[in-house]
C-alpha cells in the first residue's frame, strides 16, 4: 500500500527546496526584484510562489549569501537581490555536492 497524498507531497517538497536554494542562487547572478526573480524563474520551468520565495530570500539575505539595495524602478520601490562573494563560495559547494548527488542518482538507476 503506497503512502498517502499528502505524505508523498511532503517528500516531494523536501527534494524540491534545496533545489529552490541553488536556483535562487545561481538566478541570482543577475539582480533581480522578487517578482522579476519569479518570472524568471518559472520561464525557465521552475515555478515558485511568494510564500516561498520571499521568506527564502530573507534567509539567504540573513546568511550574507546576498546583497541587496532598494531601488526606485518604473514609478516603484523595489528591493534588488544579487548574490554576493559568500553566496558564490556556497553556490559553488552546493552545485558541486548537487552534481555528485546526481552521479550518484544515476548509477543507482533511479531516473524519470
Amino acid at each position: 500500500m503506497g503512502q498517502a497524498p499528502e505524505k508523498q507531497d511532503r517528500l516531494v517538497m523536501e527534494v524540491r527546496r534545496g533545489a529552490l536554494t541553488l536556483a535562487v542562487l545561481l538566478a541570482l547572478r543577475e539582480p533581480h526584484y522578487g517578482y522579476s526573480l519569479r518570472k524568471s524563474l518559472g520561464a525557465k520551468g521552475l515555478e515558485i510562489d511568494e510564500g516561498t520565495l520571499y521568506p527564502l530570500l530573507r534567509r539567504l539575505d540573513d546568511q550574507g549569501l546576498l546583497r541587496s539595495h532598494w531601488l526606485q524602478e518604473e514609478g516603484r520601490k523595489r528591493r534588488f537581490y544579487q548574490i554576493d562573494a559568500g553566496g558564490e563560495i556556497a553556490l559553488t559547494q552546493m552545485r558541486a555536492e548537487w552534481l555528485r548527488l546526481n552521479r550518484v542518482i544515476d548509477q543507482l538507476g533511479i531516473q524519470g
